[in-house]
């Protein structure tokens, strides 16, 4: 090969590739490819050095408010709230900033958005029986739910807990009660972390308020046999701090 001849024919071109082939040389071997029936092949353009991968967008998150005022008309309008959708009914919370005790339930049950409040029927009775024996009256307690978002057949996921639980943390440090009760497992996984069994006997700090968890009122109607254990639980959270 070599002399004038730039170009092989299709049968030149397999021989010598059969001559390659048998004495064992089957890779090429210059430093870019030749293209034996026709022309070379224009080079490639250099590709650019690949720089760092983009950095994600940070997460753009709804700024919650700084009063309560301003955070309970919050409760009522947000499409940011865990379980929110068009059309959703919301049972806002009631009762008076630096409350003696909060109460945070699980989400509102029909009974509860019936009569607007985040705690009704039977179950609210039962809490108003509570409160009476520990010498409180209902005009003492602010009561709220975990999330105020009334949404048949949804369950709270992980993600919406940890949601939940930063609303509810803002909700205590404005709504500033003395105690907090915590009823439900919904409350204490999405506040404490721990799930309602693993939580209760002991007294925590939400926001600097002395915590304890207990049953739902309406577990306890369904299964009166806990009530002597919520009894020990409220009394608990109503000793005097050392």
């Amino acid at each position: 090969m070599g002399g004038k001849h730039d170009r092989l024919s299709a049968a030149e071109a397999a021989s010598v590739l059969g001559w390659w082939i048998e004495a064992g040389v089957d890779v090429a071997i210059q430093e870019r490819p030749r293209a034996w029936l026709g022309e070379d092949a224009a080079p490639a353009a250099p590709q650019p050095a690949a720089g760092p991968p983009a950095a994600p967008l940070p997460e753009q998150k709804e700024e919650l408010p700084d009063s309560l005022e301003a955070f309970r008309r919050w409760l009522g309008e947000s499409s940011a709230m865990p379980l929110a959708h068009a059309g959703a009914r919301r049972v806002l919370p009631h009762g008076a900033q630096a409350a003696e005790i909060m109460l945070v339930a699980d989400v509102p049950a029909p009974d509860d958005v019936a009569e607007g409040q985040p705690i009704g029927g039977a179950a609210w009775e039962l809490t108003r029986r509570m409160l009476a024996a520990v010498g409180l009256t209902p005009d003492q307690a602010y009561v709220a739910n975990v999330s105020c978002i009334h949404s048949p057949g949804s369950r709270l996921g992980p993600g919406e807990l940890e949601a939940c639980g930063a609303i509810l943390r803002r909700h205590v440090a404005l709504a500033g009660p003395k105690r907090l009760l915590l009823l439900g497992d919904g409350p204490c996984r999405a506040v404490l972390g721990k799930r309602l069994a693993d939580a209760r006997g002991h007294v925590q700090k939400v926001e600097g308020v002395r915590a304890v968890a207990s049953f739902p009122p309406r577990l306890l109607l369904e299964h009166p046999s806990n009530k002597a254990l919520a009894w020990k639980d409220l009394l608990l959270l109503m000793e005097n701090e050392g």
